[in-house]
């Protein structure tokens, strides 16, 4: 087997911890991996003024695969309050390091997957196996998001304001706006992905989720667009729904879906939805992928207030290593990571606090490995 030249960034809080109880999978499967480490989250923020170093952007153009254990993330009167006056005084801003490797890697598509596990006592329905595909890089989380308003955003507002007496702004200081930006070239490839995916893994149809009914420009820029690429998926069953009828089948009745696409906001809020039918964000890995690089993370953040107890789910880390090596075509011993998750909580004796049990994050890791 070629050996898997693999970037690791712990980053902060719990991630330290879930990553070192993790890694240990890769001799046990006898993949050959030259791991390196990189630094990356709010702790370089504050020493170096950046969250995300360049010496770490070479790591990542220098290997084949990252994996991103955890990151804090603050607003920004926060970041700036945490930096040296010194660094203050060089004009840095922060910007999130997920934000800045999705947008600068053209990582289009983070991919959620969703599946139930025998056993699992805190998952909501047994029969879930569908994924949740969000668009990385523009909609809602563009960047467009301005306050004050600027001054031509400003005035294009008050000439369409007409009968709308509820918006009440004198100046621009007076509100804040957030823009939506689609791109045909965005949804297209998002689409395609989608499609691809179903078609790939055997998924029953695709859900394009949106709110084209209130939203009725850039939501029928949109349909447009689905409509031209299921043209190319024939054997493919497609439909549309809005987000908050989703939210509210996602819960009763999950086996319905296949691949849930949408765009970045709406995305966001449904893959969350989608770690907590599965029993929460401990057990929720994800993907971010591109045209040529990807990440691959666990989706429940740096936990600051319990960083250094020990006692956090290393299951979502262990998942995302499952989808790490599958993406890189170590399928079998990908499906055995999961397969040993899974078996560890339906025997239900070594389980963290999150599932009921009181177990350490490096006895669960422990018996994961073992089922190994």
């Amino acid at each position: 087997m070629k050996t898997l030249r693999l970037a690791v960034l712990p980053g902060d809080g719990i991630g330290i911890e879930v990553t070192e109880t993790t890694l240990p999978v890769f001799e046990k499967l006898g993949v050959p991996v030259d791991v390196q480490f990189g630094d990356i989250g709010w702790e370089f923020w504050k020493k170096e003024g950046n969250p995300v170093p360049e010496r770490t952007w070479e790591l990542i153009e220098s290997s084949d695969a990252t994996m991103i254990a955890a990151i804090t993330s603050k607003p920004h009167a926060q970041a700036m309050a945490e930096l040296s006056q010194e660094l203050r005084e060089t004009g840095v801003s922060y910007l999130s390091p997920v934000i800045q490797l999705r947008q600068r890697l053209g990582l289009f598509a983070n991919v959620r997957p969703v599946f139930s596990i025998p056993g699992n006592p805190r998952q909501i329905a047994d029969n879930m196996n569908f994924t949740v595909i969000r668009e990385n890089t523009e909609g809602l989380y563009a960047g467009f998001d301005f306050s004050p308003i600027p001054d031509e955003l400003f005035e294009f507002i008050q000439r369409k304001k007409g009968a709308r007496s509820s918006w009440q702004m004198e100046s621009p200081m007076d509100g804040a706006v957030a823009l939506r930006l689609m791109t045909r070239d965005g949804v297209k490839r998002l689409l395609h992905f989608a499609f691809q995916c179903a078609r790939d893994q055997g998924y029953p149809r695709v859900t394009w989720v949106d709110k084209p009914n209130v939203m009725r420009e850039s939501g029928q820029f949109c349909l447009d667009i689905l409509e031209e690429v299921a043209a190319e998926y024939p054997g493919i069953p497609w439909e549309v729904q809005n987000v908050d009828a989703t939210a509210m089948w996602m819960v009763r009745d999950p086996g319905h879906f296949g691949v849930i696409v949408s765009e970045n906001q709406f995305g966001d809020i449904l893959s969350d939805l989608g770690a907590g039918l599965m029993g929460g964000l401990g057990l929720a890995p994800s993907a971010n992928l591109g045209a040529e690089k990807a990440y691959f993370e666990p989706v429940h953040g740096s936990a600051p207030k319990h960083a250094g107890k020990g006692i956090v789910n290393p299951s979502a880390m262990f998942l995302t290593t499952s989808l790490t090596l599958k993406h890189h075509g170590y399928t079998d011993q990908a499906d055995a990571i999961q397969r040993a998750v899974a078996s560890v909580i339906e025997e239900g004796k070594v389980l963290t606090y999150d599932l009921g049990g009181n177990a350490t994050t490096r006895e669960m890791a422990d018996a994961i490995l073992a089922r190994l």
